[in-house]
Parts: structure tokens; sequence; C-alpha cells
């Protein structure tokens, strides 16, 4: 039977044009939205966008798979609306990435090569940006509202997962049970209240941002009715520090009364990039500080700042690590005779871990700090560029200078050593983010 008159597609029924639609792709169901303003309703159906097939061209023409006609700008902005628009509904996703084969292998083809792999960075960063932002968030809140005597929860770094209201999803059967907990995420604001905080009142290891340590916090984990903390690991970070001011930060007397309360407290404390001023109000006398890392690119450290730690944490310090990667190797002793890393070993009697990178140690002041601290020194890091000599005792020694420093280092030692040969493979100082974090993993397991 014929149908009368004309029946335009604006006559199908949303249910038949979203099937049909189902059959393209998506860069033709994005130009089908564009013939109505109906069938641009019907695209925004989720069962639409359940699956997502992405496929990343590299930047440099049409040899990567892109369109012709199509730069790298026009399909960042095109990918950009597509995830933005319906990355919310994408259960399954798929991702392709055009070949390189177009950039070359010539040396003159470095920058070409530069510019594929950047393109795929920004490409990814758009897809994964638009679906952490909503599903995956859902999930790990489901994963916490679900889970039962949880004991470990380290969340660090989770940026676009972790949300301010991701702790409160925690189950009540879990916050009872939780003993080690990892917030670092280097923020501004905060992940969790102090009346989440609260409930999680077996806690014995904690790892936040140090901007985040507040009065408020040191009052609840001095709490009687808790369990006493045992380690705490704080990462205190120069760039976040200039958008959020240390004005709520937790006063020395805050930290005497948590300390009382919590007898075996010891803490780990991380520097980046932080000025000397800023030191002088973070490193409290009554903190019970065990182990600390100051890595500074910006300004190096002044040996006052040393001084400082040694005379304030000579019984409870174990750890100091010290890290520049500028190639300049500030020298830290305005005194040869009086070196601040020697004053560190001799006034820290349980010091058993020293590493130096990128500052200048004298020859004579390693071994005197392998003759103070002896086997009990377990690691001494100190990488070869790191090292001078005098030059007024060079006239007085015979035979190789690194040889006869590296044999005496030994004696002092009493085991074989040998400098750092290179600092390129060393993630203390490529990477000393990444660094900290698995050695707080491994404090908080000795909590």
């Amino acid at each position: 039977m014929a149908l009368r008159g004309s029946v335009g597609a604006s006559a199908l029924p949303s249910e038949l044009i979203v099937h049909i639609f189902s059959f393209l792709s998506e860069r033709d169901k994005l130009r089908a939205s564009a013939v109505c303003t109906r069938w641009r309703e019907c695209l925004f159906y989720p069962a639409l966008w359940s699956e997502l097939k992405v496929r990343f061209g590299t930047g440099i023409g049409t040899a990567s798979g892109t369109r012709q006609g199509s730069g790298p700008e026009e399909d960042t902005a095109r990918l950009e609306f597509l995830m933005r628009r319906f990355g919310s509904f994408v259960r399954d996703l798929r991702l392709e990435f055009g070949p390189l084969d177009a950039c070359g292998g010539e040396p003159q083809s470095h920058e070409r090569w530069r510019t594929a792999t950047l393109t795929y960075l920004q490409h990814a960063l758009c897809v994964f940006s638009n679906l952490r932002n909503n599903r995956i968030q859902q999930l790990f809140e489901d994963l916490l509202s679900n889970s039962r005597q949880l004991k470990w929860l380290s969340c660090s770094f989770m940026s676009g997962v972790l949300t301010p209201r991701s702790l409160s999803s925690l189950s009540n059967s879990s916050a009872e049970t939780l003993q080690h907990l990892s917030l670092l995420h280097h923020q501004t604001s905060s992940l969790f209240s102090c009346p989440e905080l609260q409930r999680l009142s077996n806690l014995r290891s904690l790892s936040i941002d140090y901007c985040h340590f507040s009065s408020s916090m040191c009052q609840v984990l001095a709490d009687a009715n808790r369990e006493p903390l045992s380690r705490l690991s704080l990462l205190l970070n120069g760039a976040a520090l200039e958008a959020r001011s240390l004005d709520c930060a937790a006063s020395d007397s805050d930290v005497a009364a948590l300390t009382r309360r919590n007898a075996d407290l010891r803490v780990f404390l991380m520097v980046l990039d932080v000025s000397d001023e800023m030191l002088e109000s973070v490193l409290k006398p009554n903190l019970p500080l065990q182990r600390i890392h100051m890595d500074s690119y910006v300004a190096p450290l002044s040996d006052a700042v040393i001084e400082r730690v040694s005379l304030q944490y000579h019984k409870t310090l174990t750890h100091f690590v010290l890290t520049r990667d500028d190639g300049q190797f500030p020298d830290l002793s305005g005194n040869r005779n009086e070196d601040p890393l020697v004053l560190l070993a001799w006034r820290c009697v349980h010091l058993s871990v020293l590493v130096i990178h990128g500052y200048t140690v004298w020859s004579h002041n390693l071994v005197a700090i392998s003759r103070l601290r002896g086997s009990s020194l377990r690691v001494l890091d100190v990488s070869e560029e790191s090292i001078d000599f005098d030059p007024d005792q060079a006239l007085f020694s015979k035979g190789d200078p690194v040889q006869t420093l590296v044999k005496e280092v030994s004696q002092g030692l009493g085991r074989a050593w040998h400098p750092s040969i290179s600092t390129e493979s060393s993630a203390i100082v490529n990477d000393p983010t990444l660094h900290f974090h698995s050695e707080m993993q491994s404090f908080s397991e000795s909590a």
C-alpha cells in the first residue's frame, strides 16, 4: 500500500532515528546531528555512546590517517567537543594510534617525531580527563561504599578520580578497620574533613599534604579514644604553598599535644622547592622527624637549614636525603672545617641513611662522616659529580685521589663503598615525588 503524501525524516519516531544512528561512525553521527534540531536531540541518547572508538592521528599531515584538509588543531577541537558532550556516556573505550611512518627516520625528522608524540599525548589527555571525571569517580565511590574490613587505602596523586566526597563514601565497616591512609595529591583543596577523619579511629599511619596538616586535625588525632598514630608522612610542595597560606597549619603546641598522645609517632617530611624562610616555620621543635627528603631546583638549600635539622632532631633523625638537579653543585660549607653534613652525622646518633646529589661534598668531609657513623650508616649515597677535592690536600697525597677516597671511606664504614657513577637512572633525582611515594609506603608499613 502506498503512503499518501510526503513523509519526511522529521516524521520518524525518535527510537527509530536513534536505531539508525547506531549504525553510523562517530564522525557520521556528528554530521547527521547538523541536519535538524530533532536529530541533534536524538544524538544525546546515552545508548549511542556506550561504545566509543577513537583513532588518533600524528598531526603531521594526511599520511597519519587524518582526512584531507584536517589539521591537528581541527582534530583536537573536534575530539574535545566529542568527549565533552558524550564522554560521560562511554562504558567501552577503544583507542587506536595512527602510524608514525610518515615521520621518517632521518635526524632532521626529530621535530616531526616530537610533534607526533605531543599530539598523541594531547589527544589521550583530552579523552581520559573527560572519562575520569564521571564514570571512574562513581566506580571508585561505589568500591569504597561496598568495601568490607579495608585496612590499606592509598589514593595518592589520583587527580580527577579522588574528590572531597570520596572518603565520605567509605563504608562504616571499612572505616572501623582502616589502618593506613594516603591522600597525597599536590592540590590546595582538602580531600577530607575532620569529621570524616574521626570515623577512622584505628588509623596507624597517615600520608597527606602539609598544607592540610591543621590544628583541628592534630586535635582529632590526639583524641584519647583513638588508636595511637605511629607514622605521619607530609608532602610540602612549594608550588602548592603559593596558592595556599599556612595560617591554619598546626602550631608547635599542637604538635606537642599530638606527640604526648602518640608517644611512638614518627614523621617523614618531603620538601619540594621550598624557601628557607618557609622551612623555618615548618621545622617545628616538637615534630618527631625521623626522615626528611629535601629536593630543590629553584634555589639551593642553605647550611642554616641543615644546621637546624641536626640540632632539633638529633634524637629521632635516621634518614637524610638532599637532592638537586641543575648541574651547579652549590657548596653548603662556608667553612670547610665546620661542614653542616659532618655536624649532622656527629649529632644525629641514629642516622642510618645519608643521600647527597647535586651539592658539593668535600672529600675530607666525606671521610669524616664515614668515621663518625661507621657501620651504623647503612646507606651513604653520594654522586661522583658531587665530590670535590681540596687542592691543598692534593699536594701532600700520593696516587689517585679518587682511589684514596674510596679506600678511606670504605675503612670508615667497615665495608666496600663507591660513589654513585651517574644520576641519569636514579629515581631519587629524576622523579623525587615517585621516590617519596615508594619510601612512604615502606615507612607506613613499619607502623
